[in-house]
C-alpha cells in the first residue's frame, strides 16, 4: 500500500473515515473488555514534539503500546531538529528507523516538508493550522452519543483557530454544518482552511444566533499556544463569547458540549456547562486514544 499521511482532515475520504470510525468502536470494546489486541506488534511510532501536550502524548504513547507496538518520544529541544538540522534530512533518517511518525509543531509547512521526505506515514498531532486527530475524536464521540453526524449542526464559539479550521474541513467531507461566531478580527480565513465552497458553514456576529438549533456546541481556549503575548487583548475581545447556560439553552434540547481541553473555567466556558449534564469532554478526551489506535492501524496495515 502506498504511504498515506494524515496531515489534514481531508487527507482521508469519507469512506476511509467510516472505516476508521467502525474500527474505533470495535477497538474500544476490546479495550473495555481487557482483551489483548496487538496488530502492530514490533512496530514503532516516533512522536516528535515542538509543542508540549498532555492528551496527545498520552493517547499516542498508550495507544501504540495497547496495539502491541512501542512509542519513542522526541522533543525538538533534545534532538538535532532543535539545533538547525533541516526538516528534510531529519525525515529521511527518522523514517528509516520506525514505522510511523507523529508530529506536534507550529507551522503546517514543517509537517508537510517532513511528510514529503518520509518513507512512513506521518500524522499531524497539531499544528497552528489544523488539529485533525482532535476532530476524529470529536466526531466519533458524537456518533457514540447521538448517531450519524450527517446533516447536523455544530456551533463553534470563539477563535477561528486550528480546531475550528478542522471542523470546517470535516463538515465539507461528511456533509454537516458549522455555525461559526468569532469577535471582529478573528474571523475564519477561508483560503487557509482550503474549502471548496461555503455550503457547509455560516458565520454569525452574535454567538447566541450561532448556537440556535445546534446539535454540538464547542469552543477552545481564547489564547492558543504561540499567542500568549495577546492574552490580555483576547480576554477583552472574547468576553461576550463565553459558552454559558443561557447559550446552551438556545441549542437543541439534546445538544452536547465539547472542548478539546485544557479548559479555562470562567473564560471560554463556565464551570456550570463544562461540568454539566450536556458536557461530553471526558469521553471526548478518552476517545483520542481509541480513534488514534484505529488511525494508526489503518495507515500501517490498511483495512
Amino acid at each position: 500500500m502506498a504511504v498515506k499521511h494524515f496531515l489534514e482532515f481531508n487527507n482521508l475520504t469519507s469512506s476511509e473515515l467510516e472505516t476508521i470510525f467502525k474500527k474505533t468502536k470495535w477497538i474500544k470494546s476490546k479495550y473495555k473488555a481487557y482483551e489483548k489486541y496487538w496488530p502492530l506488534e514490533d512496530r514503532s511510532l516516533v512522536m516528535i514534539f515542538e509543542k508540549a501536550s498532555t492528551r496527545t502524548r498520552l493517547s499516542f504513547e498508550a495507544g501504540m503500546h495497547q496495539l502491541g507496538g512501542n512509542a519513542i518520544y522526541l522533543n525538538t529541544r533534545d534532538s538535532q531538529l532543535g539545533r538547525g538540522e533541516p526538516v528534510e534530512d531529519a525525515a529521511q533518517v527518522i523514517s528509516r528507523m520506525c514505522d510511523a511518525v507523529m508530529i506536534r509543531t507550529f507551522e503546517q509547512d514543517i509537517i508537510e516538508r517532513f511528510a514529503n521526505n518520509s518513507r512512513v506515514p506521518v500524522i499531524n498531532g497539531l499544528t497552528n493550522e489544523y488539529h485533525p486527530c482532535q476532530i476524529l475524536a470529536d466526531i466519533f464521540t458524537f456518533i457514540e452519543k447521538r448517531g450519524s453526524i450527517k446533516g447536523k449542526t455544530v456551533a463553534w464559539i470563539g477563535d477561528s483557530n486550528n480546531v475550528c479550521n478542522t471542523w470546517l474541513q470535516a463538515a465539507e467531507l461528511l456533509d454537516f454544518n458549522v455555525h461559526v461566531s468569532t469577535p471582529i478580527g478573528y474571523e475564519v480565513k477561508v483560503e487557509r482552511v482550503g474549502l471548496l465552497g461555503n455550503d457547509h458553514f455560516e458565520e454569525f456576529k452574535d454567538p447566541m444566533d450561532a448556537t440556535k438549533g445546534a446539535d454540538i456546541v464547542t469552543t477552545d481556549v481564547w489564547t492558543s499556544m504561540g499567542f500568549e503575548e495577546e492574552k490580555k487583548d483576547r480576554i477583552r475581545d472574547f468576553a461576550d463569547w463565553q459558552v454559558n447556560k443561557d447559550m446552551m439553552k438556545l441549542a437543541n434540547k439534546d445538544a452536547i458540549f465539547m472542548h478539546c481541553l485544557p479548559a479555562h473555567r470562567g473564560e471560554e466556558v463556565t464551570a456550570e456547562v463544562i461540568d454539566g449534564d450536556q458536557s461530553v469532554v471526558w469521553e471526548e478526551a478518552e476517545n483520542r486514544l481509541h480513534v488514534q489506535k484505529a488511525l494508526l492501524e489503518y495507515l500501517l496495515l490498511g483495512k
